[in-house]
């Protein structure tokens, strides 16, 4: 097997060689690093690398197995970190000049759960400042790109996560999602990201972000049951974090194969609101439509209707942000992402009110997602309204030659965050360009378990992982 091969295993195969010493931890981290410094500079996925620090936890992981050690169920797994984390020790710095130097004195919950399942911390992914926005680019570490073409963006926030595992130099990821920022990334990248339920994944300590009640953390990765194994390894209850849920007591990973019988499946090309989708995306959204018909599930159109969810939306992210980066305002303006500091000072004109209002419509619009459940298992839409876009924007402004929004792009993400639900973006055709396509799975709160085996049986049915980015 050749390095590049190794540095494509799936994680669940990883896992297994390094378990038998057919390929150590160690090894599998050295094809990765030698990978890394060559692309990497190309792409600018890692904002702050810790090979050494991998190649110490890659030592310890051979040496557990060596020695009959009781073996987590991520043991001698390389993976990365986004740098919203907090990990202990390492260079935290949010994507801001304000944090640069940042060096925690502890790790995120989630972190440490994903060392004590035995993972090799290969570094920091890149992420916009506060991870504010979906494409990824700031002031310490510049732009990241597209790996299958560097011309295009690699969307965000968890940008720098999805670029390195569509590169292939870091086999699972650690991304999180406020409005679409583990299923853009996904989205335009070509691998699979999944965002669990909020509170699925418990968030703590307070870690300098401003999705509170919006954001989840999960994994980006090349193979669906990697996102299983590595949810399954950070999920679960935690006292300290309000929003917490009680763990479901089984694994993911173990069920995924179960494919499941008699499902009801919706789809909609518009959520009910969104104007416009580029015509490649919804070409390559019906044609998987079609593939899934060939399972014998059951799957309909379906005619939503959701009222203004971007100004709800809009209204409680940007108060989000206003009340978390006030403080820090007039010291550091200049020093700040120009369009962050507009949403900032957008946050401070919303009164008491303003907020209620929009917390009512989010109500209102967990109640028409509700309806479409109460008769399908799941929905199904684009996950993002055009494929990768040109760098240096934040946004397209047009889609199929007609003038749209600054949120008409992720218009199929950020009302998932508001319900809170769980949701996935699975690769699922190319651009002309020859940039990824992909369609979101959405389920029923609380049941990743569904979304992720209908992932599985999706993915059987039109594999992506043959391709590679020529970097």
């Amino acid at each position: 097997m050749n390095k590049e091969d190794i540095c494509y295993l799936p994680a669940y195969e990883m896992f297994e060689k390094i378990k038998t010493q057919e390929l150590t931890s160690l090894e599998i981290t050295e094809a990765i690093i030698e990978r890394a410094n060559k692309i990497n500079k190309k792409i600018n996925a890692y904002c702050t690398p810790t090979f050494d620090l991998a190649r110490d936890m890659a030592k310890k992981a051979d040496m557990d197995v060596k020695k009959g050690e009781k073996l987590g169920m991520l043991n001698g797994i390389p993976t990365s970190i986004k740098d919203l984390s907090l990990t202990k020790g390492i260079r935290t710095t949010f994507g801001s000049k304000i944090y640069e130097e940042f060096v925690p004195n502890v790790d995120s919950v989630y972190v440490k759960r994903l060392k004590n399942a035995g993972c090799v911390i290969l570094g920091k992914t890149n992420t916009p400042e506060f991870g504010f926005k979906g494409v990824t680019d700031n002031e310490i570490f510049g732009t990241t790109k597209n790996p299958w073409n560097l011309n295009k963006t690699c969307g965000g926030s968890s940008g720098g996560a999805g670029a390195a595992v569509a590169s292939g130099i870091s086999p699972l990821a650690q991304g999180s999602d406020g409005g679409g920022s583990i299923r853009i990334p996904a989205s335009l990248n070509g691998v699979y990201g999944i965002k669990p339920t909020f509170g699925r994944v418990p968030v703590y300590p307070k870690e300098y972000i401003f999705a509170h009640t919006l954001s989840a953390v999960g994994p980006l990765v090349r193979y669906v049951k990697d996102a299983a194994l590595m949810l399954d390894a950070m999920k679960g209850y935690f006292e300290g974090y309000r929003y917490s849920l009680p763990d479901n007591n089984f694994s993911y990973y173990k069920t995924i194969e179960n494919t499941p019988e008699n499902l009801k499946i919706a789809y909609s090309l518009d959520m009910g609101y969104a104007k416009i989708i580029d015509s490649e995306v919804e070409r390559t959204i019906m044609n998987s439509i079609k593939k899934l018909e060939s399972l014998d599930w059951k799957i309909e159109k379906v005619k939503m209707k959701l009222r203004k969810p971007e100004l709800a939306f809009y209204t409680i992210w940007t108060s989000e942000i206003a009340y978390s980066m006030k403080p820090k305002l007039k010291q550091w303006r200049d020093k700040m992402d120009p369009y962050l500091i507009k949403m900032i000072e957008g946050g401070l004109n919303y009164d008491g009110l303003s907020i209620i209002k929009a917390m009512d419509a989010r109500k209102t619009i967990y109640e028409d997602f509700y309806k479409v459940f109460k008769d399908y298992d799941l929905l199904i839409t684009p996950t993002t309204a055009v494929p990768a876009f040109d760098l240096g924007k934040s946004f397209p402004t047009k889609i199929n030659n007609q003038n749209v929004s600054p949120t008409a792009w992720q218009a199929f993400t950020f009302p998932v965050n508001l319900i809170g639900n769980p949701a996935a973006s699975i690769p699922c055709g190319w651009s002309a360009e020859g940039t990824p396509i992909a369609m979101q799975i959405i389920g029923k709160r609380y049941d990743e378990q569904k979304v992720l085996q209908v992932s599985k049986a999706f993915e059987e049915l039109q594999p992506w992982q043959d391709k590679r980015p020529k970097l």
